[in-house]
């Protein structure tokens, strides 16, 4: 699993996508991240990601978006799980 801080992310990377429920997104969120939630991210892949383009995963604590990196690798996505630490 790949992992980068936070603060190494250019938006010409790749998109961030903030995986924190709205609620929390609303409160504090990197200004170039986009919010798609974790069940909705994880329930509509297919149709949200493109294969050919690389993706940075973020949420408050890393647990959910350790999780969903992990999966979204296993369907063959290129994504990175990015940390606040």
């Amino acid at each position: 699993m790949k992992r980068l801080d936070i603060n190494n992310y250019y938006k010409s990377m790749g998109m961030l996508i903030d995986i924190q429920n709205q609620v929390d997104y609303q409160k504090y969120h990197h200004p170039d991240s986009i919010n798609i939630p974790y069940e909705k991210l994880l329930l509509n892949y297919k149709t949200l990601l493109d294969k050919n383009k690389s993706y940075y995963i973020v949420c408050n604590k890393g647990t959910k978006s350790r999780k969903a990196v992990s999966i979204l690798e296993f369907y063959g996505y290129d994504v990175t799980q990015m940390s606040y630490e």
